[in-house]
């Protein structure tokens, strides 16, 4: 396979906080029709066109079509770019795997949505773009008159405002949590307290209460009812009037909400508060797949622009922080080292041929050091190695936890993605750095990717031949010193 152009620059780091929907090109190609319709095919139509190419004829700089989004999503490349690399960036060095984990549902919920051809359809329909913009306006007008009530300066008055919500506020009536989140109207008499004393301690729940609503129906059932009562108290919270529950896929949208877009969610997405009351509010009205359209163009807009470029960055670099900083220092030490060799056959009576030995230092330490700059190490390079990352390395005895690890980041209503517990954090810490620098290495399979190393270590040498060449030139042309 050949190279790519030498004028080939790497990906641009791209930071969460520059991405932004507006300064796409051609943003909104990727969004439903602005025409609003009550027919469900023509909205399910409408609803895939987001799950096409987001300007698929615009490239990102830097990264070639084989190793598109498209194309990692859609499993058509080799490790380590493929979609479960991925995920293991976006868990282990983002930390913002939730939007995959999300759009990866989102995707399939669309395609069964079409396929699921019954009759209870005609209840989920389309969410159209007027009828999001009423949301909005609705929501903006809310908050608008929220930010016009807040309180005076006057002490009393901020005061109440602290202590509004809480069980300290005046007149209020603390209501106990009954349990797995059922609510307290269905506890029987006696287990309610109407006191306004927040120290005072509740009445037991009577043994009858257990034995009656803790049969073995009500434990089969119990997640479902956990994430029914979670998504109700996240309409609640938004001022919203919980929805029907025969419409299709609904037990299936509760647990979304749970997991995805209520507050203190497990996987809780990266939504502003008028984001959040926008999709709860469309979610209360239908389960069709349109009801996501506020929130699924922001979070493919940051898949597509923002992490992808960046794993594709990341994945260049073929060494880990320990190998790169000391092929870093071995590239400064040859530079250095050359030079010094070339002051002293300058300052000797030797003739000027000798001074250009020190050019062979050079071109490796620049190249080095330019390469490593880029997060490569040519030694491995040489051999189209890479290091295995931390993660990997324990999975060979931990194959079975790994392996679980692995399915339960692709799984839509799975844990949250934090790692800290895992026990390859402490035991990759405690390796010592020499460890480190020579660590496990494996054949990178992704044959774009080797074609891009390839290139930027072309590159890497031939700037190294023109500065060693340049330096070369001026300690052979300066008068030699015939000191000893």
């Amino acid at each position: 396979m050949g190279l790519l152009p030498l004028t080939y620059r790497r990906p641009a780091y791209v930071d969460k906080d520059n991405i932004a929907l507006s300064d796409e090109p051609n943003a909104g190609q990727n969004t439903l029709s602005n025409a609003p319709t009550n027919d469900s095919e023509a909205g399910l139509e409408k609803t895939e066109q987001s799950l096409k190419p987001v300007n698929s004829g615009t490239s990102i700089a830097g990264i070639p079509p084989a190793l598109s989004f498209d194309k990692i999503i859609e499993g058509g490349t080799c490790p380590p770019c493929t979609v479960r690399d991925f995920m293991n960036y976006l868990i282990y060095v983002e930390r913002s795997a939730e939007n995959l984990q999300f759009f990866l549902w989102y995707r399939d919920y669309v395609k069964r949505f079409e396929q699921a051809k019954t009759w209870d359809l005609a209840l989920a329909p389309e969410w159209t773009p007027a009828m999001e913009e009423e949301a909005i306006q609705k929501i903006q007008k809310e908050q608008a008159e929220k930010a016009r009530k807040k309180p005076n300066s006057k002490t009393g008055d901020v005061t109440v405002e602290i202590f509004k919500g809480t069980d300290f506020e005046k007149g209020s009536t603390p209501v106990l949590s009954s349990p797995r989140g059922r609510s307290t109207s269905d506890l029987p008499e006696g287990t309610r307290t109407g006191s306004n004393n927040p120290f005072g301690t509740p009445p037991d729940t009577p043994r009858g209460y257990h034995q009656e609503h803790f049969s073995s129906e009500y434990v089969g059932s119990s997640m479902a009812t956990t994430y029914r009562t979670q998504a109700s108290d996240a309409f609640t919270t938004a001022g919203i009037k919980p929805p029907f529950t025969i419409q299709p896929f609904r037990k299936e949208i509760d647990r979304v909400i749970a997991t995805y877009i209520m507050d203190d969610a497990p996987r809780q997405l990266n939504l502003s508060d008028k984001e959040q009351k926008a999709v709860l509010q469309a979610l209360a009205h239908t389960t069709h797949p349109s009801a996501f359209r506020i929130i699924i163009t922001p979070i493919e807009s940051a898949l597509r622009w923002q992490a992808h470029p960046n794993f594709i960055r990341w994945s260049i670099c073929n060494g880990n922080p320990a190998r790169v900083v000391f092929a870093r220092g071995l590239g400064v030490a040859l530079i250095l080292l050359s030079t010094a060799v070339a002051i002293v056959l300058t300052l000797l009576k030797a003739g000027r041929g000798y001074r250009a030995l020190p050019a062979i230092g050079w071109v490796l330490g620049i190249s080095t050091l330019i390469a490593a700059y880029k997060g490569m190490c040519v030694v491995l390079h040489g051999l189209h190695h890479r290091h295995i990352r931390p993660w990997e390395l324990f999975n060979t005895e931990d194959e079975d936890a790994e392996e679980g690890k692995a399915k339960r980041s692709f799984d839509s209503f799975g844990s949250g993605n934090s790692y800290e517990d895992e026990p390859w954090v402490v035991r990759y810490q405690k390796r010592n750095v020499i460890r480190k620098i020579f660590d496990r290495e494996v054949w990178i399979q992704e044959p774009v990717l080797r074609q891009i190393q390839d290139t930027i270590a072309v590159q890497s040498m031939l700037c190294a031949v023109v500065l060693s060449a340049i330096l070369t030139a001026i300690f052979v042309a300066v008068p030699g010193g015939d000191l000893f």
